[in-house]
């Protein structure tokens, strides 16, 4: 078990891995990729820096972290747990476990603009299966995805539900999805329903009912990860008071992905103030 985890391998995430590594704890960092930043061609508003870009910027950060003894693992997280013994991180290649976890996975893209989709939200639309998954016992439910995020969230419903069916949205199937799930690759053109969710128009004219639908477009986002265990989540960033904490005990959020301006300033900032508090947090728990 790691001391802590951190999910971004972005400014946010190791800066804050390299406070905890040298407060001589266990930090783990794992990162599909370099997010935004990675994208960035010319960054010219950095401190110490005339111009650099933002791969370079990236990468160095990671050389960092690596020189230093910390772990850095290119792997998707598709789920987040918390229990008595603390974190449970899934990716698609492994689980891994720890006494505290920093979100810093940046800013969560937007959802597909389908007619329903959001004025359903809490009414049938969800977002976390292992949250909701209870309430659709014996009931037919929609997964909208494609990949590896959506085929956790179908494997969580799979023996719950009378049926779960996995909308595509006009994709190929990418995730290793249970062979009992049904598939749907024509788009969607609507979600439908009055009080709640009733059904999915396609764009064919074709209408399927659906008792619910959970959504898990890509990857899994900051705030996806986050809704998953109860974290206060307001238009689309995580809450953390003056020392990243969030809610729940432990989790602590960083960056692009809670309130404020996005600049990689203030992600490292965020990052120096996660990690410290998440060494103070852990080392409250011996």
């Amino acid at each position: 078990m790691s001391d802590v985890i951190v999910l971004g391998k972005g400014p946010a995430g190791i800066q804050a891995a390299v406070y905890v590594k040298r407060a001589n704890l266990n930090v783990l960092v794992i990162g599909k990729d370099g997010g935004a930043l990675a994208k960035t061609d010319k960054i010219e508003n950095y401190f110490g820096f005339d111009l650099v870009s933002g791969t370079d910027l990236l990468q160095a950060g990671i050389n960092q972290a690596e020189t230093l003894g910390i772990e850095v693992k290119s792997e998707e997280v598709i789920g987040l747990s918390y229990g008595l013994d603390g974190y449970t991180v899934t990716t698609t290649q492994d689980t891994y476990h720890a006494k505290s976890v920093i979100i810093a996975t940046g800013s969560p893209r937007a959802s597909l603009p389908i007619p329903g989709l959001k004025d359903l939200e809490g009414r049938g639309v969800s977002f976390c299966a292992i949250c909701d998954a209870f309430f659709y016992r014996q009931k037919v439910v929609g997964v909208l995805g494609h990949g590896d995020y959506a085929a956790q969230e179908a494997h969580e419903l799979i023996n719950v539900a009378k049926e779960v069916i996995v909308f595509t949205n006009g994709l190929e199937p990418t995730g290793h999805f249970d062979p009992r799930v049904r598939f749907v690759k024509t788009k969607v053109k609507a979600i439908q329903g009055d009080q709640k969710i009733e059904s999915a128009l396609l764009e064919d004219g074709e209408s399927v009912t659906v008792n619910g639908l959970f959504v898990a477009l890509g990857s899994a986002s900051a705030v996806d990860l986050a809704l998953k265990i109860g974290a206060y989540v307001e238009k689309n960033k995580i809450i953390v008071d003056e020392k990243q904490a969030t809610n729940v005990p432990g989790l602590f959020a960083a960056g692009d992905c809670t309130p404020g301006i996005m600049q990689i300033s203030k992600a490292v900032g965020d990052g120096c103030i996660a990690g410290l508090e998440a060494i103070s947090y852990v080392r409250s728990q011996k």
